[in-house]
């Protein structure tokens, strides 16, 4: 069985995309459907712009979930056969709902784009950080921010050694210098604008509400494995709550990875910028078929490489 993978924030780059929106309509016209549902020249700035340009998070997420789109837009009809799961990391997530026909793609721009403005006005700037933690289990990460008497919080369980937490700025670093003293063996501030998937996310969890129960939310065509859960589901109404859920909830992307596996995926593809997830697929279930498609350059041997394996 295959599952799509879907980036998140951090992946994006300048010129993610740009190659499928040139030489295939159905990209070119999802950057045109990006650029009317956000108000903003998404195009301009994913093509011609600079890093600047993408890095306001209210920018970053519609400009990922564009060049997601637009990718998967082109892939997708050349499958030799569905996906049976797809999967987003943070962000990615709403990627997967598009691909999966449970969101529309122009309302998902909006939302994201909402998404993303509150994330950033939630905690004012220099209040909160994020750091990665390399070299403990994401267990003991957890279990040495818990003890932390600051607001600090394990975020993002990436990989089984690879353990992202966020909080207060005096608290991450307390729990930073704890985490050295436990073994770590590399703890790096991350370069991002705001703490997310943590309690400081607390007032753009709730102000994204009215956001989320105005947009549609269909029953899903292909389940999604929830970043809350690690567990897949298909009821439209359910991803409306998983999704305000997940603005504060930590990214289980290490037992979402364990949790295809064992719902028989063998095979995991991911379609955007970067190749993150599947770098972390690989540190969590090695025995997966790792591919990504990237530029237009990987189309065709990804294509081929999974008539092969899916045969």
């Amino acid at each position: 069985m295959l599952a799509i993978l879907f980036p998140g924030q951090g992946s994006q780059a300048v010129g993610m995309a740009a190659d499928f929106a040139a030489e295939f309509a159905a990209a070119r016209a999802i950057f045109e459907q990006a650029d009317a549902a956000s108000g903003l020249p998404l195009t301009r700035w994913i093509c011609d712009g600079s890093e600047d340009d993408l890095a306001r998070t209210e920018v970053t997420q519609p400009a990922v979930l564009a060049a997601s789109t637009a990718i998967y837009r082109v892939l997708e009809p050349r499958l030799p056969r569905p996906p049976s799961f797809l999967a987003g990391h943070s962000l990615g997530e709403y990627s997967a709902l598009v691909a999966g026909g449970a969101l529309d793609f122009s309302d998902g721009v909006r939302l994201v784009r909402r998404r993303g403005a509150l994330m950033q006005e939630a905690v004012p700037e220099g209040v909160g950080m994020m750091v990665a933690v390399m070299g403990l289990p994401g267990e003991q990460v957890a279990a040495i921010c818990d003890a932390e008497p600051g607001r600090v919080e394990a975020a993002n369980f990436n990989a089984p050694l690879q353990t992202v937490i966020a909080g207060d700025v005096a608290a991450v670093e307390s729990a930073g210098l704890k985490l050295r003293e436990a073994g770590a063996k590399r703890v790096i501030t991350l370069p991002v604008s705001a703490p997310f998937h943590c309690a400081l996310m607390a007032p753009a969890m709730e102000k994204l509400v009215p956001a989320l129960a105005e947009i549609p939310l269909r029953d899903l065509r292909i389940p999604v494995i929830s970043n809350v859960t690690a567990e897949p589901y298909r009821e439209g109404a359910i991803a409306r709550e998983l999704l305000r859920e997940q603005v504060c909830a930590p990214v289980r992307w290490v037992e979402s990875v364990q949790r295809l596996v064992d719902l028989g995926v063998r095979v995991v593809l991911e379609v955007g910028p970067g190749k993150v997830l599947t770098s972390l697929a690989g540190r969590i279930a090695p025995e997966l078929k790792r591919i990504s498609v990237l530029t237009v350059s990987d189309l065709d041997p990804a294509i081929e490489t999974l008539k092969e394996v899916l045969a």
